[in-house]
């Protein structure tokens, strides 16, 4: 399979698996994605999603343009396609849990988005991201362009989106593209899986709330952040800094 879904205990990863075309997208690779995330989503063992190639090195060259070249003049194909592409990253960048994009070699076009879509992108020391469409006389997505200017501002991401340059690992981190520079995610998600699962989850939620321009509290904000004292992750991990402990949630 080209796309598919691992867990192990707490973590899921969702890996790319096309390694002969550089984990190039295809139409079909986008219909799937949401139904993996579904699948992920239903899970309650779960509690981090990790985003990577299966076989390393890239992590993902964009949609697949012999597939865009075959079909591009079937409308209602070209229509379809956009469709399956905007739904794939609006689950991905609405997924409940936390997100995390391991980039160990080329991140382009659609593959940017992809990582743009997670929660957080951890860059190896081969990583490059660039987002290419200028270079064929195409435009990417106006969602995934917000997902862009909110990580590295108007400025940068014009400039990203004007020249469909490519940038390194230090660059990217740089500009606030990457979050982190390593050479895997195993230390980041141990860390999040150190931390209480019921904040994640609400944290994530308050973030993309004001992403998408919510700036003041609401009823349901408001009895998020109230539940959090009657839940089970309050009592642990007051009882464990009393005791002087780690939390074991």
């Amino acid at each position: 399979m080209t796309l598919r879904l691992e867990t192990d205990g707490a973590i899921a990863r969702l890996l790319i698996d096309r390694a002969d075309k550089r984990n190039a997208f295809t139409f079909a690779m986008w219909q799937r994605l949401p139904e993996l995330l579904a699948e992920a989503a239903a899970d309650p063992a779960l509690r981090v999603l990790v985003v990577k190639s299966a076989n390393g090195g890239a992590f993902c060259a964009g949609a697949d343009i012999a597939e865009l070249l075959a079909r591009k003049d079937d409308a209602q194909w070209r229509a379809d396609n956009q469709a399956a592409i905007n739904r794939a990253q609006y689950e991905l960048t609405r997924f409940p849990l936390p997100t995390v994009a391991m980039v160990e070699g080329d991140c382009v076009g659609g593959g940017c988005g992809i990582a743009l879509a997670c929660d957080i992108r951890v860059a190896g020391p081969q990583a490059r991201f660039g987002i290419t469409p200028a270079k064929l006389g195409l435009v990417y997505p106006l969602h995934d362009v917000k997902l862009l200017v909110d990580l590295v501002g108007p400025g940068q991401a014009r400039r990203m989106l004007y020249t469909g340059m490519l940038l390194g690992a230090d660059e990217a981190q740089a500009i606030g593209l990457v979050e982190e520079q390593a050479p895997s995610e195993d230390a980041l998600v141990t860390q999040i899986l150190a931390a209480s699962p019921f904040s994640a989850r609400a944290l994530k939620q308050f973030v993309r709330q004001v992403l998408d321009g919510q700036v003041a509290e609401d009823a349901q904000s408001l009895d998020i952040f109230a539940s959090a004292f009657t839940a089970a992750d309050f009592h642990e991990g007051t009882t464990a800094f009393v005791e002087k402990r780690k939390p074991r949630f």
